[in-house]
């Protein structure tokens, strides 16, 4: 039993470490500059798929609905702690991630509860939801943030090679809406990514059996 639960715990914490690291990626501001919404759709759907393996593993190995909004409290602090020494190496403190994990990770918990912990409808329902809310909640947190332009050419990388100089942000020439093409993307791969995660569990189980 002992090795099972840690096992458990491992994929768990690797999930969340991998969840904070894309994180950081996102908030990357001259990374924003130089690619604008392309960089807003690519994450936001990264950080989705991140968020819906892991709170849909969690939520399924105990059994408890609240579990996956839990899971999404870990990533969140994971990403404060991480985020705060990035900044003291120099990044703005402004640039800072908000909760947006939070209220997407709710209706996994809601769907699993809803329907009297049903699987297939945590990982359609649950999944969709949480595909769809993500970038939404995405873009709040990058209206709350320091404008990527501004911020760039106030605090310059000294050692910024030549081939990542910033170049004029690609803004409305690939995409007319990138929240819609977020979220519709992210809620058909969640879905993918929710069956994964309850998969992982019965793996998990096979494994240490």
């Amino acid at each position: 039993v002992w090795l099972r639960r840690c096992t458990h715990y491992l994929f768990i914490v690797v999930v969340a470490v991998n969840s904070t690291l894309l994180t950081i990626n996102a908030g990357d501001y001259i990374f924003y500059t130089d690619w604008a919404w392309t960089s807003y759709v690519v994450f936001s759907i990264s950080q989705t798929l991140m968020l819906v393996v892991g709170a849909t593993y969690y939520l399924t190995f105990t059994g408890v609905p609240g579990t996956a909004t839990y899971y999404a409290l870990i990533m969140t602090v994971y990403t404060w702690i991480a985020k705060g020494a990035w900044f003291a190496l120099g990044y703005p403190y402004d640039f800072i991630v908000t909760p947006v994990w939070l209220p997407s990770a709710m209706p996994i918990d809601l769907a699993y509860w809803a329907t009297k912990k049903n699987k297939h409808s945590l990982i359609l329902f649950g999944g969709v939801l949480c595909g769809m809310s993500l970038p939404l909640f995405n873009m709040v947190n990058l209206i709350t943030a320091a404008d990527p332009l501004e911020t760039a050419f106030k605090y310059p990388r000294p050692t910024l090679p030549p081939y990542m100089t910033p170049i004029e942000p690609q803004v409305g020439k690939f995409y007319n809406s990138p929240v819609a093409l977020g979220a519709g993307a992210g809620a058909v791969l969640s879905v993918t990514f929710a069956a994964l995660g309850c998969k992982l569990n019965t793996w998990t189980y096979r494994w240490m059996a």
